[in-house]
Parts: structure tokens; sequence; C-alpha cells
């Protein structure tokens, strides 16, 4: 059993767009054998795409640079520094919040689903941890040990298989070898270069594992030291080990990093131009005080700007505390008030879900290399309708 799979609806690009066959003339349009760059799916070239059954290739014209805004821990990280959550907790963790049930009238509770889902199965249904908090070995329990299959299933596929590495495996509390970066981010990164990409990776977390990452992946694109990624040794990719740091206040945001500060007083185009303006990869730690501060609230979560007249850049932010549930929520997206404007307005996470908001599915990006691409491809089309509605 494994996590929920989304298929782009419409199947590839000439369906979706209505692109014609045939040539002027009426002669059948020569096409070419080639790969999906996001899988390992036959493709076919044509003019300035390339499209398979799943995933869509953007039209060369209109692809922005990507600010990819990516969370660690459930993310890309099955591990939790600050809870001090091993490869096999953490991910036990996460099936609670996946698994989806109900207190019947009798006071028991019932299960609504036995597939561990993102959203609900059905109106009413509640996840295991919202109605009971976090529970240690949620699958060792009675009523979770029906997902012990999944937790095991998926802890198979995170297994190292390679010579030990003290900085990309880690030893689980089973005392077995894990990835510790999903094999997933190192996929994405190799896919958005081998498209000729521009784009940028900025880690937001509210955990301690930030140097620590940066400096594991520094490792991999320089030395290529990772099995399964020897090739991301070549990639042109600047990265600032130097982790940065986002304090909320009401009055602004302040961002710092080395001699870096730049705050929103007066101009919240400031850190949007910061963000839009990166290269290469780095991170930030956000105000995890503030959010707590705010009931754990979108009000107070990690801040995102996203401006819909802005025609070169797209932000997509990636994270499994994403929820429709605005109280429940870990983003603060702030969409900019008019062309050119400085002021802002707090979106509601539904408004931007699957279009620059990304809730992390931890299953899927164990079980699917390709999964982070995906759903970035996914929000890339989906960003073109919001913005013609918008214009509309």
């Amino acid at each position: 059993m494994s996590g929920v799979k989304t298929i782009r609806p419409g199947g590839c690009s000439h369906a979706k767009n209505g692109e014609k066959d045939t040539d002027e003339s009426g002669n059948k349009k020569q096409s070419e054998s080639a790969e999906c760059p996001d899988c390992d799916r036959s493709a076919e070239k044509r003019s300035d795409h390339i499209v398979c059954s799943v995933h869509l290739e953007l039209p060369q014209s209109r692809r922005r640079k990507l600010i990819l805004h990516l969370d660690l821990n459930n993310t890309i990280l099955v591990s939790d520094a600050v809870t001090k959550q091993g490869t096999v907790a953490a991910l036990d963790y996460f099936l609670s919040t996946a698994t989806w049930g109900r207190v019947n009238r009798q006071g028991s509770w019932e299960w609504l689903s036995d597939v561990p889902s993102l959203l609900p199965p059905c109106q009413g249904a509640v996840t295991y941890y919202s109605q009971f908090g976090r529970v240690q070995d949620f699958t060792g329990t009675a009523e979770g040990q029906r997902f012990r299959g999944v937790l095991k299933e998926h802890l198979s596929l995170l297994e190292w298989r390679g010579e030990e590495d003290e900085e990309l495996a880690v030893r689980g509390e089973d005392g077995r070898l894990y990835h510790w970066i999903l094999p997933a981010f190192f996929q994405l990164l190799q896919a958005l270069e081998s498209q000729h990409r521009e784009f940028c990776v900025v880690f937001r977390t509210f955990g301690t594992d930030l140097a620590r990452v940066l400096g594991a992946v520094q490792r991999v694109l320089r030395e290529g030291t990772h099995p399964l990624f020897t090739g991301l040794q070549a990639l042109p990719m600047p990265l600032n080990p130097t982790p940065g740091r986002i304090r909320c206040s009401k009055k602004n945001v302040v961002l710092s990093r080395g001699s870096e500060r730049v705050s929103t007083r007066g101009d919240e185009r400031s850190l949007y131009r910061y963000f839009s303006d990166l290269q290469g990869l780095g991170g930030f730690q956000d105000h995890f005080d503030w959010w707590a501060h705010n009931s754990y609230s979108n009000l107070g979560g990690k801040p995102i700007w996203i401006d819909p007249s802005d025609p070169e850049v797209q932000h997509i932010f990636i994270d499994d505390n994403i929820r429709l549930n605005d109280e429940d929520s870990i983003i603060t997206p702030k969409v900019f008030l008019g062309k050119a404007g400085t002021q802002t307005r707090t979106a509601l996470t539904s408004e931007l879900y699957d279009v620059n908001l990304i809730q992390t599915d931890l299953l899927r990006a164990i079980s699917d290399h390709n999964y982070f691409s995906e759903r970035i491809r996914i929000c890339e089309e989906n960003y073109e309708k919001y913005l013609n509605k918008e214009d509309g």
C-alpha cells in the first residue's frame, strides 16, 4: 500500500492544449523518440517541448524561473532532530497524520479508510493524530496496527543499499541503514538540470538540521558521493553553506544570513525580490516561536510572497504541514495586490493548494523518485490556470 497517486488529467500536452498533429499543409508533424525528463516513460519531442502520458513539459516561452522553498523534516528527511525521532518513529508518526476515521456514537474510534491519504476520504473524517495527538508507536497500537504493513513497505524502500556513509545514511532504531535525504530530492535536481531549467532551492525549516543538510548536499554536488546520483557532481549549482534566519513580528519580517539583512518594513517586495534573485541552493531557519504565538495557524507560519503579475518567476513551497485547514497550516501565503504593488493579502491555503503550495505526501516521496518533479509540473500547469483566472 502506498501514498496517493495523482495523475494529471488529460494526458499529454497535446490533449491538454489542443495542439494539432498536422502542419499548415495538412501533413502529419514529424516527431522524434525521446524520454520524458521527469520519468523513464517514452515520450515524443515536438518542436519546443517533450510530452508523455503523465508529465507536461511547458513550452520554452512559458517557463518561469522556479524558486522552490523546501521543508526538511518529513519532506526530504524522514527524521526530526528536535523531537529526536529516528527514521522509524518519524514515518510511523507521519502515518498517524494521514490515516482517517472518527469517533462513533458509542465513543469508539472507527476507521473510514484503510488507505493513507493527505485529504479526508469523506465528510466528517479526521486524522488519528488530530483526534489523539502524537502517539508513540502508532502502528503498534490496537487501532494503528492495520497500517503496520505500510510502514514496513516504505522502510524497505528507504533502506540504504550501498556502503555506509556517515552523512547520507542514518541508522534507524531497528539497526538498519536508511537514506537520510530522500533520493527524490536528488532526482529533482537532476531532472530540472536535464530540462535546462532556471531554478533555485531554498530550504525552509523550523528545525536544527539545516547546517548538516547543506553540508551533505554540498558534498554530493562537489564530489559525486551519492551512489544513485554520481552525475550530480557535474551540476553547475552554487551552494551557500551558511544557514540564514527568518524572524517575524507584527511589524515586519527580517531575513539575515551572514552579512545580509533584508526587512519588509515599508516594502514587502524587498523579500520577494531577494528570494526571486537567488541562485543555486541555500537555506533559512524560520521562526517557530512566532508560529506557536499564532496558535500554529497560517497567520504565523513560514512566509512566502507570490506576485501573479511577475511573468518571470513562480514560487512554490513544499511542506508536509501544509493543510487546507488554515487554522492548522504552516505557511503564510502573501499575495501582492496589483501590479508592482507593495501591499499584500494573506491568501487561503485552498486558493494556492497545488498552485504554489504542495503538501508533501511522504509515502509517495519515498516510493516514487519522480514525485517532486511531478508535483512541481502540476503546480506549473495550475499556475497558468490561476493567472488566467486572475486576469479574467
